[in-house]
């Protein structure tokens, strides 16, 4: 691992790994991505770092504001937050909305419906309302990757199904529906993962498309509840990767598709194992609100919407690369609804965690991380643009009493000015496991 780590980050471009997977701690699924107060909140299913078929059994969150740079939230709901239900597996394609004050997360629980969890903060921490599965039709497994959306007038619709697609008009609280489930026609290619929206007055729905290997195809229509016509592929099937995902959102005038695929896994093993990772690229529409047809992830290159801001304190878990690296929660949660306390961890020798176009202005003059080490030595190097870019900085990192007990430590920082890359890379004489990281902040 801390060779692939090594090469990824001294060979690799930037731009190159951006076109990787976005999140590279967890291994993530499902994008289901949610802009609000100028943030993009992703939502992701989790395959368990074992799992060989699908193991799912919690949601993550992750933010960003630039699109490249994405703070892990961890999770913000599990299989646990139904009450009904008493298995540990089949956590599926969740979609988080907001409406009138609260957000609103579907959960599709493999083989027992769709349920329905609600919360005051995109945050967390989600509830159960109900108590029960907001749709389960019993005959059949097909309750799968619910979609929703609130149309002009103010009705939400929820689409979902695997192979079948269905809809049905859900009421203003957003926990009930009213009137039948409508089974719609067959679209053609059309496997699962629904994504339902709205753009200029056409409705898309969006879809992962016949396995295997699955692309991305879409209909349009110009009624909420269709009919859809079939328009073809937003990412044609590749054997680059086995399934895929939809997720859409326009953020910063600019169009993204998030997808899934296998490239994480890849650079570690050959075989297949249900171990996914959530890519992203950008977009473009044609004037008749048709869409332009998406190179491969790996093919494209995401650039950001804005700089990143190190004037404040930033939680280490915050990053555009940091294979290798795993992320924990600590016993006390943070100071506010957006820290729970989370940490990064398993970092060794040789490995990097980069953050991409920060802004450091007329010069950052010193940097203070909070750290636990059990053992003296460890050292984070600053580097600009990239792992072997100029040394600005290197901070030993404080060692405490035991891996919960965290410290302080302050380093001088020379010729950080500017807009650049921001790369910290990590050595120490034990080599594994070097410390945990809490978080930096640079004056």
């Amino acid at each position: 691992m801390k060779l692939i780590c090594t090469l990824i980050a001294t060979v690799v471009g930037v731009s190159a790994m951006a076109q990787m997977p976005i999140i590279q701690t967890e291994y993530t699924a499902d994008p289901a991505p949610m802009v609000h107060n100028d943030t993009v909140f992703l939502y992701t299913t989790h395959d368990e770092d074992n799992a060989d078929n699908f193991l799912m059994k919690d949601w993550l969150l992750y933010t960003s504001t630039d699109m490249v740079n994405w703070q892990n939230h961890g999770a913000v709901a599990s299989l646990k937050d139904f009450k009904w239900y008493d298995g540990d597996n089949g956590a599926w394609a969740e979609q988080v909305i907001y409406r009138n004050g609260k957000y609103y997360m579907y959960c599709p629980i493999h083989g027992h419906g769709i349920g329905v969890l609600v919360s005051d903060s995109p945050y967390g921490p989600f509830v159960d309302p109900i108590g029960k599965p907001l749709v389960w039709q019993k005959e059949h497994w097909y309750d799968i990757d619910p979609t929703v959306w609130i149309d002009d007038d103010g009705q939400a619709y929820m689409y979902w199904g695997n192979p079948k697609l269905y809809h049905v008009r859900l009421n203003e609280d957003m926990i009930s529906y009213s009137g039948d489930i409508i089974e719609h026609p067959h679209i053609e290619d059309y496997q699962e993962g629904p994504w339902f929206y709205k753009r200029n007055g056409h409705y898309y729905v969006a879809f992962a498309s016949t396995c295997c290997p699955e692309g991305i195809g879409y209909a349009m229509s110009d009624n909420a509840e269709g009919p859809w016509k079939y328009k073809g592929h937003i990412m044609n099937h590749t054997p680059k990767t086995r399934g895929n995902h939809p997720g859409i959102i326009d953020y910063k005038g600019k169009s993204y598709v998030f997808g899934l695929n296998y490239d994480l896994l890849r650079l570690i093993k050959p075989e297949h194992h249900e171990r996914r990772s959530v890519s992203v690229a950008e977009m473009h529409y044609n004037a008749d609100g048709t869409i332009k047809e998406v190179p491969y992830f790996k093919e494209t290159a995401i650039e950001p919407v804005g700089t990143f801001y190190p004037y404040r304190k930033i939680e280490a878990e915050t990053m555009a690369w940091g294979w290798g690296l795993k992320t924990g929660v600590k016993n006390g949660k943070g100071a506010n609804p957006t820290d729970k306390g989370m940490y990064v961890c398993h970092i060794d020798e040789g490995e990097t965690l980069m953050l991409r176009n920060v802004d450091f202005g007329k010069g950052a003059k010193k940097i203070t991380i909070s750290a636990a080490a059990l053992r003296s030595g460890s050292i984070i190097e600053i580097h600009l643009d990239n792992a072997n870019g100029p040394t600005v900085g290197v901070v030993n990192v404080p060692v405490s009493g035991n891996l919960d007990e965290y410290k302080t430590a302050t380093a001088v920082l020379k010729n950080c000015k500017g807009v650049h890359d921001l790369v910290f890379k990590f050595a120490g004489a034990a080599q594994k496991d070097l410390f945990r990281w809490d978080w930096w902040k640079m004056e």
